[in-house]
């Protein structure tokens, strides 16, 4: 790699400070950080100004709005549009050599997160500054070079994006397929009332505790790694899924209905198999009592019933096996038609994955081409791309 000149960032961009106060643009759109996504070019949404009661900075399009509260969280955006944003965002403006965009991914690199943290004072609400961050040494680039690699990376960004929304529609087609599911069925049955809403004419309201007895599980295990091998090569499952892997497993089964019961991700349902580890922030199916109700229906229609709405809000959020036998699961007459519902929202599952694991790996390039492009470890030149 040949080396290069550096550049401080206070050489790509000005910092500027344009307070407004509180009504003086109403119409304007505001920023605040929960409009920011980390690691994102682009901002998520907005509000409104004229909501906010303190004051705000001005900033205009194209200028680059970098997230000083806790920095580790990697938030900044190249604004779209002019408007108003909180205090906690620096407006940082390109000078006329730079590329905006450039400026952006700069913010973004890994070398300058890793800087802007060093910089930061407080300890409940720790804060890097412009005197602090305007300071960073970053390689020297050309314009045309500097557009280069904007182009590139907002390629990808763009690409990231269009997975996230494909994601989404994903999941909005498998929350309309189970509302259409499990209260029409596979023939679009009329309707009858019942104590859980609108079911399918021909099915039957069937107690829970008449289908399944619930059982906590253990306290996970001290020592969890984050990927399986040979030493720690049993998922350990908690509320919110798979939490790591351990040495040890005490659940041996072909399928295990697992349900989280304490904390943020009450009423989560999972179903696992194999040998497993169900941690004691879970519920699983110790016992099943009902053979014309098939396990992966079940846990399908508790999660579109959502169990997380019933859950004790008093203290820490809790769902008990008593709240869980409080409600009713709809049985179709045939454990065959179950089974066939299963089997339409799992192709949907896995249309899902498939999504998921596109944005993963399009979000891994991204990371690897910011790094090795912004340090100038690779040009845009040696890639095989159009441009």
């Amino acid at each position: 790699m040949t080396t290069r000149e550096t550049t401080r960032l206070a050489d790509l961009c000005d910092l500027i400070v344009d307070r407004v106060k509180p009504g003086e643009r109403p119409d304007s759109i505001y920023l605040g950080l929960e409009h920011l996504a980390s690691g994102r070019l682009i901002r998520l949404g907005g509000g409104l100004a004229s909501e906010m009661r303190s004051s705000t900075s001005a900033f205009k399009p194209s200028d680059v709005l970098y997230g000083k509260l806790r920095p580790y969280l990697d938030k900044a955006v190249l604004a779209d549009q002019e408007g108003v944003c909180t205090t906690e965002l620096l407006v940082l403006r390109a000078k006329a050599d730079v590329d905006p965009r450039f400026l952006a991914a700069v913010v973004h690199s890994p070398h300058f997160l890793e800087y802007a943290v060093s910089g930061t004072t407080g300890v409940q609400h720790p804060r890097t500054s412009w005197a602090h961050i305007r300071e960073f040494g970053a390689p020297s680039f050309s314009y045309d070079e500097q557009r280069q690699i904007a182009d590139l990376l907002w390629l990808v960004h763009e690409a990231i994006n269009c997975s996230e929304a494909l994601v989404k529609e994903a999941d909005a087609l498998k929350r309309a397929a189970m509302q259409t599911l499990f209260t029409h069925g596979l023939r679009g049955e009329t309707q009858k009332e019942t104590e859980i809403g609108p079911i399918p004419e021909s099915w039957e309201p069937t107690p829970c505790d008449q289908i399944f007895k619930l059982t906590s599980g253990k306290k996970r295990p001290s020592n969890l790694s984050d990927f399986p091998n040979d030493e720690k090569p049993f998922p350990v499952l908690g509320g919110n899924g798979v939490m790591g892997f351990a040495d040890k497993w005490y659940l041996d089964a072909p399928q295990i209905l697992v349900i989280g019961r304490v904390g943020e991700y009450c009423g989560a349902v999972h179903i696992a198999s194999g040998r497993t580890w169900i941690t004691d922030n879970a519920l699983y199916v110790k016992e099943w009592h009902n053979e014309d109700a098939d396990l992966e229906f079940v846990g399908a229609f508790l999660t579109h019933f959502d169990l997380n709405r019933f859950k004790r809000l008093a203290g820490q959020p809790l769902i008990t096996q008593g709240m869980i036998n409080e409600h009713s699961i709809p049985l179709p007459e045939t454990i065959t038609e179950q089974r066939e519902i299963v089997t339409v929202l799992k192709v949907i599952d896995r249309k899902i994955d498939l999504h998921q694991r596109k944005h993963a790996v399009l979000d891994e390039l991204f990371k690897a081409l910011l790094h090795k492009l912004m340090t100038g470890e690779i040009r845009v030149g040696e890639l095989d791309w159009p441009t």
